[in-house]
């Protein structure tokens, strides 16, 4: 909590874990943001050099696609998001792995939607495909299908989807990236919101009033949906740090930057 930890002593479990699962939002590497996908890139080959395996949860293929169908904003019909992903989804990855080519990693690339992971087979299928891709050393990229997926199974956004993934491949380590350093117990904007340092695995949040996380207009996540993942994942066992895009870096590195969701044990 604020009063009384900054979540230094919570961070070993950084250094410690071999498998990390990191998401980043639209708003963060789209648009005027697009040059953060470096520095991102940057902090994941760190962890991958440190023979830590990766897997990026990352949104952006409508937001990416967006201006090269010569639109003003993100559509809002489901044939022209599907359209925008078709064509963002190829130039995102082309622009991850033409900076990850720096490092000599290799990116794979994973499409999934909210059906491939609630029924058997393709759930199997994707667990099974992802393990082998690590054991490959590959970092892989996920991202919604949003080409084929619909209205009725879409996942809706990008952080339950990390959650999900996480619990899919057993991550020892999620980190959530947004447009914001930390939770807060108010919208940060205000003059009286107060950082959240460690928020232990039974705490209801009750006293947050949950305001916006993310620029408007590319990106469908808040902080409402970052807790939400952040509580599927701690409820596995796995601890969450949640934290601005530019931080990831230091976060990786097990510094004490942004918000620490301490894991619930488990049997």
């Amino acid at each position: 909590m604020t009063e009384h930890s900054t979540g230094s002593g919570t961070r070993a479990a950084v250094a410690a874990a071999k498998r990390i699962v990191v998401k980043v939002g639209s708003s963060s590497i789209s648009g005027a943001n697009a040059g953060q996908i470096g520095p991102l890139v940057d902090a994941l080959a760190a962890a991958h050099a440190r023979g830590q395996e990766v897997v990026l949860v990352s949104s952006g293929a409508i937001a990416t696609g967006i201006p090269y169908l010569k639109l003003d904003a993100r559509p809002t019909d489901l044939a022209t998001q599907q359209a925008a992903a078709a064509v963002g989804q190829n130039v995102l990855i082309h622009r991850y792995q033409e900076s990850l080519d720096r490092y000599g990693i290799v990116a794979g690339q994973v499409l999934l939607t909210a059906g491939d992971l609630e029924n058997a087979t393709p759930r199997s299928n994707a667990q099974r495909a992802m393990e082998r891709l690590l054991g490959l050393r590959i970092l892989i990229i996920v991202n919604e299908n949003d080409t084929v997926a619909t209205q009725e199974i879409r996942f809706g956004d990008n952080d339950r989807l990390a959650g999900l993934v996480s619990e899919l491949i057993g991550a020892d380590l999620l980190v959530l990236l947004s447009d914001v350093d930390a939770l807060y117990t108010k919208p940060p904007h205000e003059p009286d919101a107060e950082r959240i340092a460690v928020v232990p695995h039974d705490d209801d949040l009750a006293r947050v009033e949950i305001g916006s996380i993310g620029a408007a207009g590319v990106g469908t996540g808040g902080a409402s949906t970052k807790i939400a993942a952040a509580k599927l994942a701690v409820g596995q066992g796995i601890p969450v740090v949640l934290t601005s895009t530019d931080k990831v870096a230091q976060a990786l590195a097990g510094e004490p930057v942004g918000t620490w969701f301490e894991a619930a044990p488990v049997d």
